[in-house]
């Protein structure tokens, strides 16, 4: 995914909006398609902004890099977590978001409005079974003994 204005460094474009226009088709995006909060999708914008910077950090500077689903959700995961602690699941919840195919299409969503970018092979079933939420968002936060089985 490539967000429209970052660093052509880290493959990521971000849009020049202003965040009054950035929130005004969130709205636009929330009517069409009430599924989810624009609060979730103003999350998914930091998630992504989080995981592009840690990347970036694991590469050479000046290289061109792309992110994939597989590595959104994983910094997803990885920025909710530090957010939100042991309430995470329950925050995303509230915004609609209940497993890692709802961040494929609010991504895709986002695409369709053109504040975010894709490659061509990038696709929606790339979220697919990324992760079961509460082994990801309630898991790590629950005592050793107390842990249920899977």
């Amino acid at each position: 995914m490539r967000l429209k204005g970052a660093p052509k460094t880290a493959s990521m474009e971000k849009t020049h909006m202003t965040p009054r226009d950035t929130q005004e088709v969130l709205r636009l995006i929330c009517q069409e398609d009430a599924r989810f909060a624009q609060n979730g999708y103003l999350f998914l914008s930091q998630a992504l902004d989080h995981t592009v910077k840690k990347l970036d950090r694991a590469q050479k500077k000046g290289t061109q890099r792309h992110v994939s689903g597989q590595e959104l959700l994983e910094g997803i995961r990885e920025f909710a977590l530090e957010q939100f602690g042991p309430l995470t699941r329950t925050v995303l919840e509230n915004w609609g978001i209940t497993k890692t195919e709802d961040f494929g299409a609010m991504v895709f969503n986002m695409v369709r409005f053109k504040l975010l970018g894709k490659t061509d092979s990038d696709k929606p079933e790339d979220f697919a079974n990324g992760y079961d939420f509460y082994t990801a968002f309630e898991l790590p936060f629950r005592p050793k003994n107390k842990a249920r089985a899977l």
